[in-house]
């Protein structure tokens, strides 16, 4: 657990593996394995796949017991954030958010709140700035719930295509109970909704301050529909989301998604006539089990996600340009506007350029391919 290194291993290997860690050497457990499964086994060649990985201890090293009770680094903080009192605290917080949209339909998240000023170059510059920190405090939540275990989380930054993403990786998860995985895998759609309800209350707060409260209201409900287009797009069901691992941990599943995806082209080639193209022998049991129903699932996230795109994101776009190119046609924007909206185009058609340019880049950075030569 302390190196943040795991390896699955089929029952017989996990048995042998046991049998040596309950003291019997490496002939020993060679010839229990024989009479236990009726086939011979290079126990030493066993043994130097995990000295490679790094699970074979030297006399010099501690034992096990000497450092299980060494807390990883902010595991403290992770347990001050995921406690009772925390939980209590978040629903008051929610209970206040239901209450205060209640009172104030004007509060409930629409596209609408997106534009919290006439300048869109300033809408875009500074949605995309904000949300880079929430969406960062989404994956540290799940990495600091890890932490709160004793897991050695880790929160990397990395890069697709031409933006910044945000990574968390937990490999130790799986080697805690079931019921303990629930909150670290909910850790992260927990912290949106909390910073939901808290970007709403602030703005119920300022709403009418007048000046820089006003504004700063506006900004945090256009922040509060992002994000609670985030929690939307956890019901994308083709994707591998927050929701899908929570299933499959649920489930016990292994593969649920290759499996689901891999059904879902059987049934279609059979509605088509044709043979199927993925063998459901290959499949585990208890994914084909579950991806009856959760095939069909799929299909639905397909229609949440076209749903969310007709409904979130698109009436936003189209408002969004017809006031860039308005000002260009109408003939009454003054000089800022004009500014503006070239800002605007000019940020839109940079993105575009800049992906190009790494895309090729990228492309001729590729070794080529080695000549084949035939005789």
């Amino acid at each position: 657990m302390d190196t943040g290194v795991f390896v699955v291993l089929p029952d017989d290997g996990a048995a042998l593996l046991r049998r040596m860690v309950d003291g019997a050497d490496a002939d020993a457990a060679a010839d229990w394995y024989q009479d236990q499964y009726g086939e011979t086994v290079d126990v030493h060649d066993f043994l130097t796949d995990l000295a490679e990985l790094g699970f074979v201890m030297d006399g010099e090293q501690p034992a096990p017991s000497a450092q299980e009770d060494v807390p990883v680094r902010w595991q403290r903080l992770g347990r001050a954030l995921f406690s009772r009192a925390t939980a209590v605290l978040f629903g008051c917080l929610i209970a206040a958010w239901a209450a205060v949209v209640a009172f104030d339909h004007s509060l409930a998240p629409t596209y609408h709140r997106l534009f919290f000023t006439q300048y869109v170059s300033v809408i875009t510059v500074v949605l995309l700035a904000a949300q880079t920190p929430l969406v960062l405090l989404h994956e540290a939540a799940h990495a600091l719930a890890g932490r709160r275990l004793g897991l050695p989380s880790r929160l990397s930054v990395g890069r697709r295509f031409h933006y910044l993403v945000f990574l968390t990786t937990m490999d130790g998860l799986v080697a805690v109970p079931r019921r303990k995985r629930y909150l670290p895998i909910l850790a992260g759609m927990l912290t949106d909704v909390a910073v939901l309800a808290a970007l709403t209350l602030c703005a119920a707060a300022l709403r009418g301050a007048g000046g820089t409260g006003s504004a700063v209201a506006s900004a945090a409900l256009a922040l509060a529909y992002l994000t609670g287009l985030r929690l939307l797009w956890q019901g994308w069901f083709f994707l591998q989301t927050d929701v899908y691992y929570l299933v499959t941990t649920v489930l016990g599943c292994v593969d649920l998604h290759t499996t689901a995806r891999q059904l879902n082209a059987n049934r279609w080639r059979a509605w088509t006539g044709r043979a199927p193209a993925h063998d459901p022998d290959r499949w585990h049991p208890r994914d084909r089990a579950v991806a009856r129903w959760y095939a069909v699932l799929m299909i639905v996230g397909y229609g949440v996600s076209l749903t969310t795109f007709a409904f979130a994101i698109l009436p936003g776009t189209v408002h969004l340009l017809r006031m860039v190119f308005s000002r260009f046609t109408a003939g009454s924007a003054d000089a800022p506007q004009i500014a503006d909206s070239c800002v605007f185009l000019l940020l839109i058609v940079g993105q575009v350029a800049f992906a190009v340019w790494l895309s090729v880049r990228q492309r001729r950075a590729r070794p080529s391919a080695a000549p084949v030569s035939a005789s």
